[in-house]
This record gives structure tokens, C-alpha cells and sequence, in this order.
């Protein structure tokens, strides 16, 4: 079973070549702050582009519940009408996150330092998930939590009646966490500060900026030192939701290794933070031209023109993890159809995802006769060249889109079909991927 429903396997099976425009969803990241920022501001908050997959939307419903006023338009339009910082409601009832890491790690974050008590639950996925490295550093400004054993879900949160402001240097390179302090941060007196050793996506701090929070980012021998004052009035924003570049990996994937594909993939975020797929793709040997470039919603944006590739294994640089870290799965599937051997270290953070995902990638790709090797902190895949990849297997998605998604776009080029046990959880964060692919020209079919 999934999160959302029962489970719905899905096959693919090699596909001509895949022509055409590839028109992206929302970037989540942006969608999830979007929300939750516009619900700490006073007044109404304008988004568009917003992206309408199952995370997004379980985290309008949990900031509804804390008292702000959360309304669709239209396609892709919301408005938020905030509370302000300090002013969310106790909810009435507990707060279903369904598979989202971000949602719950960030709502958890911005109620940390506000005198109110609430439960987060999720699917069977999100409560495997450590919750530990968040409510550590909240711990700091005065929250309490009570959860599971290791830190997981259902879990009660009470929030600091009397906040202090925090000093935290991240154990871990992850957005999610260094957003949840920032967020509890908002309403502590005084400065919060969060040091990073690497770089992890900052859309965060641009939103913040954005919002008009006082907020300063340096760069010190230990890291990204970013400091954040207290206690500020955010101010309601018009937010324009660019592409998600994650989301965008999987067809731009599928057009490299589906022999004569050609697409276009128009304003998809080039955040610095976020593009590290696309650095290594052109590394392998990908034609990808990046038309273009603008600004949309504060982000950096590029057109993508794709078309298919003879690529080759290379070595991925570690410090690159943090810049795409969602991207591995998809990342190893183009390994499995490029020559040579794709190595991949420093990516045991992939083992705390929505699953496994280094373990979920190897057995799968063994499953469809690629050689792995795997290690704790690694990821060897060795390719078989354009098109060589065997398939014929079932593989395990583990409740997790990008597994199913991989899995999927692996089928589409290899020699025999690849079927993945439940294909429902994409609709966690690309919705349309199915309906997309297939106007691309790939083939799918349900059961």
C-alpha cells in the first residue's frame, strides 16, 4: 500500500524517440516556503506556478490548520491570507504531512517558537523518517518533542512559551533542517544564526529576503554563516513559482537515452543550489544547450534544449551532493545506459530519504542486469552503454516517487520492459508526469 491509496503498478517499455515541449510542474521546494511563509505574513500572499502534487497540498491543509486562510483560484493560483509571526492557532486536529519530509521538518520549525501544541503524523514512509535532526536544534530555543523511539513519527511538538534565539552549526549538509531553525528563529528575540559547512539550497533565504526578514549571509572559514534577526513583520509577497528542476531531471533523462529524442523544456530554476544534475549530465557528454536565461519569482531560470547522447561514466564530485541530492536516482539510471562505470560518493544522506534510496537503486538496477556496487556513503553503477540495459524486471519503489519515476524512465530504454510494483506515489510531487511522458512519446501502461 501507498500513502495516498492502493498500490498501482505501471510499466514501460521501450520507446521511440521522444519529440516535443516538456511543460514541468512547480518547483515543491518553493511551493512548500511559498505557503508556509505567506501564512507568517500579515496580509495576503499572492502564488503562482504553485505546484499541486499531494506534499504541496497537505501542507495548505496544515497551514489552514494553524489559522491561516488558504484559497485556490485556479490552476496553479493561491492566495494566503497570514497570521503573522507568532500568530498561528493550536490545531483542532493532527497534522497529516502524508510523504513530505520538507513540509513536516519546516511546519515543525515555524510553530517550534510559538506558545501552542501540535501533532505531525505522515504516511508509513515519513514516519520511518529520522525527526531527530530537527527537533534537536529546536530543542535549543526552549521546544519539546515527543515522538517515537529514533526520534520519528506521530510526534507532539509543544512549542516555546519563552523562546531564546540559537547559535546552531549544521551536522548535516540539509536544506530541511537549516530551514526549520530559521523558521523558529523568526520568532526568538534577538539573532539566530545557522552555519553550514556546504552550500545546501538557499531558497529559504531568498524567500526570507523576499518577505522582508533582516537576514545576512557570509562566508567565514567555517562555512556560510547566515544570520537572522528576530521577531520581524513579514510582508505579504506576489510569488511566482518557477519549474522544478527535479522534477525536470526525469525528462530531460529520458531524452538522453531514448536513441533520436529531442524535447524542449522551457523555464526550469538554474538555482546554483539546485542544478548540480545538469553540471554533471554536460560532464557525461549531454546535449543539453541552455537557452534563455532570465529571472522569475527571484530565481534564476533557463529554456532546456535536450536531445539524445552517447554518454560516458565519469566520477561525481562529492562536495557536488548537497546540489542534487534528488537527483541520484535518475542520475544512476543514466549511468546504467552510458559506457564505462558512474561513481557516486558522498551520498549516504540518499539513505534517509522517503526510502533507502542508494539500496532501493542498487537492487533494482541489479534486478534489470546492470552491475552496482554499493556502500555505505557510495553508489558504482557500470554502464552498458546506449540502450544496453536488459530490464525485464519488477522493481520496488518503497513509497518513494523518484524510485518510481527512475525505474520508469529506465524502461523506456532498455530491451525488454521495466514495471514498477506502485506508481502511485508520484503524485506526491509530479502529478502529471504520466500524461507528460506519454505526450513526449514514451509508452506506459497501468497495471
Amino acid at each position: 500500500m501507498s500513502g495516498h491509496g492502493a498500490a498501482q503498478a505501471m510499466t514501460a517499455a521501450k520507446s521511440g524517440p521522444l519529440m516535443g515541449l516538456a511543460e514541468i510542474p512547480g518547483d515543491k521546494s518553493i511551493s512548500h516556503r511559498a505557503l508556509i511563509f505567506g501564512a507568517m505574513a500579515v496580509g495576503e500572499t499572492q502564488i503562482t506556478g504553485l505546484l499541486e502534487g499531494q506534499d504541496v497540498l497537505d501542507t495548505a491543509r496544515a497551514m489552514r490548520a494553524f489559522g491561516a486562510e488558504v484559497v485556490q483560484h485556479g490552476p496553479g493560483r493561491w492566495s494566503v491570507h497570514g497570521v503573522g509571526v507568532g500568530g498561528f492557532r493550536e490545531p483542532e486536529t493532527v497534522i497529516d504531512c502524508g510523504n513530505s519530509g520538507t513540509g513536516v521538518r519546516l511546519i515543525m520549525g515555524c510553530m517550534a517558537t510559538t506558545a501552542i501544541t501540535a501533532t505531525f503524523t505522515g504516511d508509513a514512509s515519513l514516519c520511518k523518517r529520522p525527526m531527530g535532526r530537527v527537533t534537536d536544534p529546536l530543542s535549543l530555543f526552549g521546544t519539546q518533542a515527543y515522538g517515537r523511539k529514533g526520534g520519528r513519527l506521530p510526534m507532539t511538538v509543544v512549542g516555546a512559551a519563552n523562546p531564546v534565539p540559537v547559535r546552531y552549526a549544521l551536522p548535516m549538509a540539509s536544506a530541511q533542517v537549516k530551514s526549520a531553525v530559521l523558521l523558529a528563529g523568526l520568532n526568538a528575540p534577538g539573532q539566530t544564526v545557522v552555519i553550514e559547512k556546504e552550500p545546501t539550497r538557499d531558497h529559504s533565504e531568498r524567500m526570507l529576503l523576499g518577505f522582508g526578514a533582516e537576514l545576512v549571509v557570509e562566508s567565514a572559514a567555517e562555512g556560510n554563516v547566515i544570520t537572522l534577526t528576530g521577531q520581524p513583520e513579514l510582508r505579504p509577497q506576489s510569488v511566482a513559482v518557477p519549474r522544478d528542476p527535479s522534477s525536470a531531471a526525469f525528462p530531460v533523462c529520458a531524452a538522453l537515452i531514448v536513441e533520436g529524442s529531442d524535447i524542449f523544456v522551457p523555464g526550469v530554476s538554474q538555482n546554483l543550489t539546485r542544478n548540480g544534475i545538469y553540471l554533471t549530465l554536460v560532464e557525461m557528454g549531454a546535449d543539453i544547450t541552455f537557452e534563455n536565461p532570465r529571472e522569475e519569482g527571484g530565481e534564476p531560470v533557463a529554456d532546456l534544449r535536450v536531445r539524445f547522447s552517447d554518454l560516458k561514466g565519469i566520477e561525481v564530485p562529492p562536495e557536488r551532493a548537497p546540489s542534487m541530492i534528488d537527483e541520484y536516482p535518475i542520475l544512476s539510471v543514466v549511468a546504467a545506459n552510458a559506457t564505462g562505470k558512474t561513481v557516486m560518493r558522498g551520498v549516504k544522506e540518499l539513505r534517509v530519504k522517503e526510502s533507502d534510496r542508494i539500496a532501493a537503486m542498487a537492487r533494482g538496477l541489479e534486478a534489470c542486469g546492470v552491475r552496482v556496487e554499493e556502500g555505505e556513503d557510495t553508489l558504482i553503477v557500470h554502464g552498458r552503454g546506449p540502450g544496453g540495459v536488459p530490464g525485464g524486471a519488477t522493481c520496488a519503489t518503497h513509497i518513494d516517487h523518484r524510485i518510481a519515476m527512475a525505474f520508469l524512465v529506465a524502461g523506456m530504454a532498455s530491451l525488454k520492459p521495466i514495471t514498477v510494483d506502485d506508481a502511485s506515489p508520484i503524485a506526491t510531487s509530479f502529478p502529471m508526469f504520466e500524461g507528460l511522458m506519454t505526450g513526449l512519446g514514451a509508452t506506459l501502461t497501468k497495471g
